[in-house]
């Protein structure tokens, strides 16, 4: 990480000449401005914060704007919103020469959060765990696929019949990955240089699937990594001439890619979860009480659900169980080290939402003193046990019906994430039926 000091020394040596001022939005992209470096310490200096169009927390996967925010609209003008740098982010970016990056709080022009943007819904859980007396502690596995093709070659393929960067399964395989090292090698040492604390990589599950993982964190800290990381991971895929693609199930045969996230709470500098506290069982009965009704900020698209099948690695189910891959929640690690893995989100997961609707769970159960059913021994995909939305209408439903997600986060939050969701339902819904009209004029 970079103090703004150290910005000031490399930007009068010429070391740095740009900073990129970003926020994440509804998809978990990372938004915003690239700044002439001392342009941006002056403004800094001015107290000045940068400005972004509120219409980038109201679009589509395709960057049409949609009716039906509260936040942005026609009717309201589309008027700006403002970027306020968090220091604490700021850092430099080795795939950008010259580049420093700082993530920013969206607020609006009297300082006040822009409640629905993803950080501030996070945000939002922090204090609420502060205010029990934990501090939250994640971190997320992100599984990817690499291609031999360019950005640009998938795009004039439709996406269709791209090569993997190795032709076989290569899960936990050394030889395999291998032939990707040159290029993973310097994505670890690049997000190390970038101030994350990278713990590995592995291939996984497919032919060029890979796994990349980071150490625990501050869950603030922990979803500021994760889209760095995926941001960076593109740009230099695209500098490389080739893809990656972070779709939870690019393709129906393949297996899908994960985001497994880690979680624990601590009070007082000290892990709260160990000897399986009756803290950790309230907190894992609360996430698993609440993951149906959350499950638009685990699972936010069409293509999530197609991630959920059975015998996939994916799970279909909301049950328990200590170091069962077959479970929707895997409580891995011993003594201090305990947590819970919750393995329902794919890598399309937007992980401020993602992150936040699991703390938001936890301390739901926390707060009612909820019970934690037995922990389930076997293949919970053949089991009775509760199943997760089978598709995005049926986590629409959930939400709609609940009221934890209003209590946790407030109306105006839950009513954003519901038009955003409602939006890629009728987007999909619209795709659908156009298809079978060409199909049934073809066969007219």
């Amino acid at each position: 990480m970079v103090s703004v000091d150290e910005l000031r020394a490399d930007v009068e040596t010429g070391a740095v000449d740009t900073v990129i001022a970003a926020f994440t939005d509804m998809q978990g992209r990372l938004m915003g401005k690239r700044l002439h470096a001392e342009f941006f310490l002056e403004e800094l200096d001015a107290g000045h914060e940068v400005e972004g169009c509120n219409y980038l927390l109201a679009l589509e996967m395709e960057m049409e704007p949609v009716p039906g925010y509260t936040i942005a609209s026609w009717e309201r003008g589309y008027g700006d919103f403002g970027l306020q740098p968090d220091l604490a982010t700021l850092r430099r970016v080795p795939w950008h020469e010259a580049t420093a990056l700082v993530l920013c709080d969206v607020v609006w022009h009297d300082g006040t959060p822009v409640g629905p943007s993803p950080r501030q819904v996070l945000r939002a859980q922090v204090e609420r765990a502060r205010a029990l007396g934990y501090e939250a502690m994640f971190g997320s596995e992100l599984e990817f696929f690499l291609f031999r093709e360019s950005f640009e070659e998938a795009r004039a393929k439709h996406y269709r019949d791209l090569t993997p960067s190795v032709p076989y399964i290569i899960d936990y395989h050394v030889l395999g990955p291998g032939y990707d090292e040159p290029f993973l090698r310097e994505v670890r040492n690049a997000m190390t240089a970038a101030g994350m604390r990278v713990e590995g990589s592995k291939g996984e599950a497919w032919p060029g699937q890979h796994e990349l993982n980071f150490r625990y964190a501050d869950v603030l800290k922990a979803a500021d990594d994760h889209v760095i990381f995926k941001t960076g991971l593109k740009a230099m895929a695209h500098q490389h001439g080739m893809s990656v693609t972070f779709m939870a199930k690019p393709d129906h045969t393949w297996v899908g890619s994960s985001c497994h996230i880690h979680s624990s709470l601590w009070r007082e500098g000290e892990p709260a979860f160990a000897g399986e506290s009756e803290v950790f069982r309230r907190y894992l009965a609360g996430q698993i009480a609440t993951a149906a009704e959350l499950a638009i900020f685990l699972a936010p698209t069409i293509n999530s659900y197609k991630r959920f099948a059975a015998g996939s690695w994916a799970p279909t189910t909301l049950a328990w169980g200590r170091d069962n891959r077959t479970c929707g929640f895997r409580i891995v690690g011993h003594g201090a080290s305990l947590r819970t893995e919750t393995r329902i989100p794919g890598a399309d997961a937007n992980p401020y939402l993602a992150f936040a609707a699991l703390l938001a769970g936890g301390l739901h159960g926390i707060e009612r003193e909820l019970e934690l059913a037995p922990a389930f021994e076997g293949n919970a995909y053949a089991s009775d046990a509760e199943r997760f939305p089978h598709a995005l209408r049926d986590a629409i439903a959930a939400l709609e019906q609940g009221t934890a997600a209003r209590q946790a986060f407030g109306d105006e939050v839950v009513d954003h994430y519901l038009n955003y969701a409602r939006t890629e339902q009728r987007l999909f819904d619209e795709a659908v039926t156009c298809y079978e009209r060409e199909r049934m004029f073809e066969r007219g």
